[in-house]
């Protein structure tokens, strides 16, 4: 995990639109979208006061607007806007490509071992989290 949390930090310098927290924001709006500080902050277990300077930020950049509630509620929601989204799916396709370079020569059982092994302990984080995985719209 270390060498691949290395290996992600510098592909980061290397081309990406995004930050790390920039990136985790936009994905999950893309999953679930929109949604208030509070949402945000819970999913993250971050502070709300935390989200509330990332989401300013990504403001700034165009990268999320806020939106009323659809529900009618009244706290204002966020969701991506499409310049976020495009950041995103650009980032996301240099990650993959990354990743690509490394299981260039593997064979097929042993990606689809890493795949299915990599999901088995996404989903046991976020059951250990409380959370639901796969998330909503997400099936791997």
């Amino acid at each position: 995990l270390t060498l691949l949390s290395r290996y992600h930090a510098h592909a980061q310098r290397a081309g990406f639109q995004l930050d790390r927290s920039a990136y985790l924001l936009l994905g999950r709006l893309e999953l679930e979208h929109p949604l208030s500080l509070k949402q945000l902050a819970e999913a993250f277990r971050l502070d709300i006061s935390t989200i509330n300077r990332q989401i300013g930020a990504l403001l700034k950049r165009g990268l999320v607007e806020r939106v009323p509630d659809p529900d009618g509620g009244m706290a204002r929601k966020v969701e991506a806007t499409a310049r976020g989204l495009e950041q995103l799916h650009a980032d996301r396709a240099l990650g993959r490509n990354g990743v690509e370079r490394i299981i260039a020569e593997w064979s097929d059982h042993d990606r689809g071992e890493l795949r299915r092994l990599l999901t088995k302990f996404n989903g046991e984080i976020e059951k250990y989290d409380g959370n639901s995985w796969p998330r909503a719209g997400r099936t791997s």
